[in-house]
């Protein structure tokens, strides 16, 4: 009884030759085998993306100062972002978002210029569509990155402390229709749908 429990190399080889013997009987069982495993290394591999880049955002420009189009210019040459739209309004750009036109809404505050030079750290605001949270989360993380990079040159003389600091603007998310970032919602019906 004692030698049945032990690892026995004979019977694993015997066993493994038995399922490669079934295997080339039943080709459906080796199609199978042989094909959801790469048709999975083809989806995961390739077709789904983790990082997705020109995603569709509008932009309320409301300041015309210097660092206003300098944000819109760096908005314009980010990879994440493909500016779709230029909104009059907030409320535009939250209809554009309710329709799925947009996954962002950046809004350059009135001013921003004013107080970006003052040294008042002028809040800019971004409303983004969350049903996807790890697309937004990776866009908001280069939005800021591109916009400091882009005030960098203006950050010279009584501004230079705000280099060193957070950053010379807060940046303020909204994260709509799903602001708890619960990853589940998405990714069930994508694993539902493979």
């Amino acid at each position: 009884m004692k030698n049945s429990r032990i690892f026995s190399i004979a019977r694993f080889r015997a066993m493994l030759a038995k399922e490669f013997i079934q295997m080339r009987r039943d080709r459906l069982t080796f199609a199978m085998m042989i094909g959801i495993p790469l048709l999975q290394l083809i989806l995961f591999g390739y077709a789904i993306n983790a990082d997705p880049k020109h995603l569709p955002a509008a932009v309320l420009v409301a300041d015309h100062g210097p660092q206003g189009r300098t944000l819109f210019s760096a908005l314009q040459n980010s990879g994440y972002y493909d500016l779709v739209r230029q909104v009059k309004s907030e409320a535009e750009g939250r209809d554009l978002l309710a329709r799925g036109s947009v996954q962002f809404v950046i809004n350059i505050p009135e001013n921003f210029s004013r107080d970006f030079i003052r040294g008042d750290r002028p809040e800019l605001l971004v409303e983004a569509d969350a049903t996807d949270p790890g697309t937004t989360g990776n866009a908001i993380g280069s939005l800021s990155t591109a916009l400091n990079t882009a005030l960098q040159s203006d950050l010279k003389g009584s501004l230079e402390p705000l280099a060193v600091n957070d950053g010379p603007f807060d940046l303020r998310v909204h994260a709509l229709y799903n602001p708890e970032a619960i990853t589940h919602y998405n990714i069930v019906p994508g694993l539902m749908g493979v």
